[in-house]
């Protein structure tokens, strides 16, 4: 039986507004992201333009959103005015110029890669092995130890200060970076994210090399930790910015300025009187930019690992 023309028009017609609806849809929320996006790196601009402004220019009311270098330094260029550039610049540059030459900069860096390093390292290797343990085995009391061990991310960390500075103290670790490295060498939440990923793993593949005779080191080396890479990709990322930023913790350890990490390293340029807003800025920009570059080398696996972990429960 024919199809009446009507009905057939009315149908492309919906088709056609379904298209459009879904086309807008799309647009609409394409503006919304990148809107959120520029918000969300504003402040990374701020921080990065602040440091390359001249000393007025810090102070300026209203403040300048683009620094005089990035305004007159390309026309310069362009006009052959190379001394008229190398004076901008150099005074673009003031506040760089003194952080390396003026502090311990490269200590502090040091020691902040030293302490994310091993804290990571240290994190990934027993927080997998944990995870492998709860995901993956069963032994009495293995649910009531984990909400054990989950009820204590309702702890505040500034509870724990006391305690813990305690403990260093008595061990004889104050003044070392030891005492910083050793509270952040495993994550309770990183237990958490990596037996949700592991989960989703199929028990198959132990089950199988469990009867070929693969012991447990090798099932969880050969076998979890391969396929958990997404995971453990994540967890390191979290891991890494989570001790490279740490303030509070590195304060009370360290007194001495050469065991500093980068984040107490640059509270120590703040003046009692006078704020160098360059200064600061300049620093900051520089303990970024391993955090940037640490996110954008394993950004697919963090995406991936968030998505994937949620999947079974």
């Amino acid at each position: 039986m024919a199809r009446p023309a009507g009905a057939a028009t009315g149908a492309s017609w919906q088709l056609a507004l379904g298209r459009a609806g879904l086309g807008i849809g799309r647009g609409i929320g394409w503006v919304v992201l990148v809107a959120w996006a520029i918000v969300s790196l504003m402040p990374l601009y701020w921080m990065l333009t602040t440091s390359f402004m001249l000393s007025e220019e810090v102070w300026q009311v209203p403040p300048a959103f683009v620094p005089t270098v990035a305004k007159e330094l390309p026309a310069l260029l362009l006009s052959g005015r190379w001394a008229e550039a190398a004076a901008l610049w150099g005074d673009a540059t003031e506040s760089y110029v003194f952080l390396f030459q003026s502090t311990p900069i490269w200590r502090w860096f040091l020691n902040s890669t030293i302490v994310s390093g091993v804290a990571t390292l240290g994190v990934l290797l027993l927080d997998s092995m944990a995870a492998y343990a709860f995901a993956k085995r069963r032994f009495p009391g293995r649910e009531l130890l984990f909400w054990i061990m989950i009820s204590t991310l309702m702890i505040p960390g500034q509870v724990t200060l006391v305690p813990m500075f305690m403990i260093v103290r008595n061990a004889g670790l104050m003044n070392t970076l030891w005492a910083v490295i050793l509270p952040d060498l495993s994550m309770v939440f990183g237990v958490f994210l990596l037996r949700q990923f592991m989960r989703t793993i199929p028990t198959e593949l132990v089950e199988a090399a469990t009867i070929d005779g693969a012991s447990e080191f090798v099932i969880y080396s050969r076998i979890m930790v391969p396929l958990a890479k997404p995971g453990l990709a994540t967890l390191g990322i979290l891991t890494f910015m989570s001790t490279w930023n740490s303030f509070l913790w590195p304060l009370i350890a360290l007194q001495r300025s050469e065991l500093f990490t980068l984040t107490v390293g640059l509270k120590t340029l703040q003046d009692k009187n006078l704020v160098q807003y360059g200064l600061l800025m300049s620093g900051a920009t520089v303990a970024a930019i391993p955090m940037v570059i640490v996110f954008l080398m394993f950004q697919r696996y963090f995406v991936k690992g968030l998505t994937l972990g949620g999947l079974k429960g």
